[in-house]
């Protein structure tokens, strides 16, 4: 990965080449940044440039052993970690049992989500995370010394889905390191990490793509044309993943979309026999859709709000959402949207706790029947 191939953040970048050539590397970082702002990239692109034995001024070489190597992540000092999920043929899974379908996941694009990589890998109704035996694999891999570079890198993506025993073994290992070791964490929700691990990495704050150059980039793009790519890059929100996906809408935001409206029309009306029904069919699509369902729908409520102000700038929705909202939006007003919301909010929380879908999403509903009319 090289800095130049990512979107924006030349002050991170040009941050990041500076420490690195005056030997001011910290031992743990942490690139804590939204999703699609290109954080997992700049780390990729960092570890790069670290591991490059011929240097530019601006980047790596691209044509050192270090660098083809990195090219196919298959660089002997370059480990990584992130969420897997448990299966027949991985009763206890370590990232390096998933390690081909990362590399490919990875070479395909780096501006991905924790939804996309589960869909990649098949998780089913399975929820994925970095499970305790992990920790005893970076100690091992850490534990050896380096092939050819420098520094042994780990890059641990999504580290917010560490499970406890794994996070207080990577803490010892963050304060007594090996020697010439590089961890870098790639975080989307910094704040669900353990408080002692983010005090003792250095943190770079990866915001959001700037929305001019975020338009650039798509400009580039052959399937761009003819697409208001300036509407694309605000509905975005500086999300690169998300500007790609209402550059070619996928089946799952169409989806989405349809049970939102199915959800406020059936509630609104009582019509508890078609809402059973589509509580029926929102419990079997696995746990991830599920809070990719509900993480939307949180949106949309807020989305709908926002639109009773008649502030174009202001709202994020594509035509048929607002197609949709125009007749919609008066029912989320001042005296129901907090409400709503907290019950979105609580059934993603109980859904991750591996709660009974169908029980769930049947509370959650009768819950918006009262509140809806409000």
């Amino acid at each position: 990965m090289f800095f130049r191939d990512i979107i924006g953040q030349k002050a991170i970048k040009d941050r990041f080449i500076q420490t690195i050539n005056e030997s001011r590397i910290s031992h743990a970082q942490l690139f804590a940044g939204p999703e699609g702002s290109g954080n997992l990239a700049l780390a990729l692109a960092y570890a790069q440039y670290v591991s490059c034995t011929n240097k530019l001024a601006d980047d790596s070489c691209g044509t050192c052993p270090s660098c083809k190597k990195f090219a196919r992540l298959a660089h002997p000092d370059l480990h990584f970690v992130y969420p897997v999920v448990k299966s027949p043929k991985f009763k206890d899974p370590v990232s390096t049992d998933y390690i081909e379908e990362w590399r490919k996941m990875v070479l395909n694009g780096t501006y991905f989500s924790l939804e996309d990589w589960f869909n990649f890998i098949g998780t089913d109704n399975a929820q994925g995370m970095i499970y305790s035996q992990e920790s005893d694999e970076i100690i091992r891999k850490l534990s050896l010394k380096s092939y050819e570079s420098e520094y042994k890198v780990m890059i641990i993506w999504m580290p917010e889905k560490m499970n406890q025993a794994c996070s207080n073994k990577l803490l010892k290992m963050i304060e007594e390191p090996p020697s010439k070791t590089l961890f870098l964490l790639v975080s989307e929700s910094e704040e669900q990490l353990i408080t002692t691990i983010r005090s003792r990495c250095q943190l770079t704050k990866v915001p959001a793509i700037d929305e001019t150059e975020l338009v650039a980039a798509l400009n580039e793009l052959p399937e761009s044309s003819g697409k208001n790519t300036e509407q694309i890059a605000h509905l975005s929100r500086g999300n690169y993943r998300r500007a790609l996906q209402l550059l070619n809408p996928e089946n799952q935001d169409r989806y989405n979309l349809e049970k939102f409206k199915e959800l406020m029309r059936l509630t609104y009306g009582r019509k508890f026999i078609d809402l059973f029904a589509w509580v029926a069919e929102l419990a079997e699509i696995g746990r991830e859709r599920q809070k990719s369902f509900l993480q939307y729908a949180l949106a949309q409520i807020r989305e709908n709000f926002v639109y009773n102000l008649k502030n174009p700038k202001l709202v994020y929705m594509d035509e048929e959402e607002q197609a949709f909202s125009a007749r919609f939006s008066p029912f989320i007003n001042e005296r129901n949207i907090m409400p709503i919301t907290e019950e979105l909010e609580k059934t993603i929380l109980h859904i991750t706790m591996n709660g009974n879908p169908r029980i769930i999403f049947t509370d959650m509903a009768l819950r918006i029947v009262k509140l809806i009319r409000k």
